[in-house]
């Protein structure tokens, strides 16, 4: 792999999902953890799952408007809706699985399905994820 342009850095304190802290190197980012209700905690913090939503989420929306800039096609209006899944796998460890929904306006569906194909080919958590999570992707215009 070539050079890194970036390095993000961040440390998990404390009990980690359980009422730990995480934190990114430059202060930016710190944030009280906590286990969701759903799981049986008490909730009112974040978690893994939805960092990791948030960040891809955000990384797959950079990507759709890269390369939609790259094709010179222009949307009205655009949202990626991640969600991130933990469940049992039933050897006592948890495995992820994920579904993107991306939603565009000012388009006709094959472009917006043309421009969500060539994103997901880009986005570097999709590539980090790809072949090692269950992924669903779609798109709906609007």
């Amino acid at each position: 792999m070539a050079d890194s342009i970036y390095t993000a850095v961040a440390t998990s304190t404390g009990d980690g999902r359980a009422g730990g802290r995480a934190a990114s190197d430059d202060g930016v980012l710190d944030l009280t953890l906590a286990i969701p209700t759903a799981m049986g905690g008490p909730g009112g913090g974040t978690n893994p799952e939805q960092l990791f939503a948030a960040g891809w989420a955000s990384c797959f929306h950079s990507a759709l408007k890269g390369v939609a800039a790259a094709q010179k096609i222009k949307f009205t209006d655009s949202a990626v809706v991640a969600e991130v899944a933990i469940a049992p796998t039933g050897d006592g460890s948890y495995g992820l699985s994920a579904a993107l929904h991306v939603e565009l306006a000012g388009v006709d569906q094959a472009t917006a399905d043309d421009l969500v194909e060539a994103a997901h080919k880009v986005c570097p958590y999709s590539n980090a994820t790809r072949g090692n999570i269950p992924v669903t992707i779609d798109a709906t215009v609007a």
